[in-house]
């Protein structure tokens, strides 16, 4: 897993939750926790992303005599719009960004918040989509139609079919896959290796033919 020649950056806020963020994907999130709500107001302040970390054991809401754990590799996000319905409740739309890794162990505040020094990951390469993977890149554009005919946008603009990271990572958050399974693919560095993969499970499956 190829990571920056630079220094581990200073620590950034973790947001440990029930799924795997990919660069360029949407997360909507509805924060009422306090530990969250001053992590969002700090992000907005600075302009900085916070870390979302895949929940290994541990649950999104903090219990009593519980602990998280997450994986150590990740994905920042970028808060895009942040609305705040009824007081001491946000709803945040944000942006995947830039993966990364943590760096030694994560520390948590008195208030739960988890903190952690972190390595940012190589970005992913622009690369065009191999001839095998035309199925795929279609099987995507059909699947974008028939989510937008019902009202759903479940990704941001703009589309980039001819960007194999980016079909990749589109299919990885569709497809009914185990969160171990989404997280190794987030994790691979190679984007046409991850785009196989999705053909793979997609010919597996028989949405698209060989």
């Amino acid at each position: 897993m190829a990571a920056d020649t630079a220094a581990a950056d200073a620590s950034v806020p973790l947001f440990p939750l029930n799924t795997v963020l990919f660069p360029g994907g949407l997360l909507t999130l509805k924060v009422f926790e306090a530990r969250y709500l001053d992590m969002v107001s700090d992000c907005l302040r600075g302009g900085t992303p916070f870390g979302v970390v895949a929940l290994t054991k541990g649950h999104e809401v903090r219990q009593a005599g519980h602990t998280e754990q997450f994986e150590a590799v990740g994905c920042l996000a970028e808060v895009l719009e942040c609305d705040s319905p009824t007081a001491n409740i946000l709803h945040l739309r944000c942006r995947g960004s830039r993966r990364f890794r943590r760096e030694g162990a994560p520390q948590q505040a008195a208030d739960g918040l988890w903190r952690s020094a972190i390595v940012p990951l190589a970005e992913e390469a622009t690369v065009a989509p191999a001839p095998e993977h035309a199925g795929t890149v279609a099987a995507l554009s059909r699947a974008i139609d028939a989510l937008a005919g019902q009202g759903a946008a479940p990704f941001l603009p703009p589309t980039r079919l001819d960007d194999a990271a980016w079909v990749a990572n589109r299919w990885c958050e569709l497809l009914p896959i185990p969160p171990a399974a989404r997280q190794s693919l987030m994790e691979l560095d190679d984007p046409l290796a991850r785009l196989e993969l999705v053909r793979r499970f997609l010919l597996q499956h028989q949405v698209i033919d060989a």
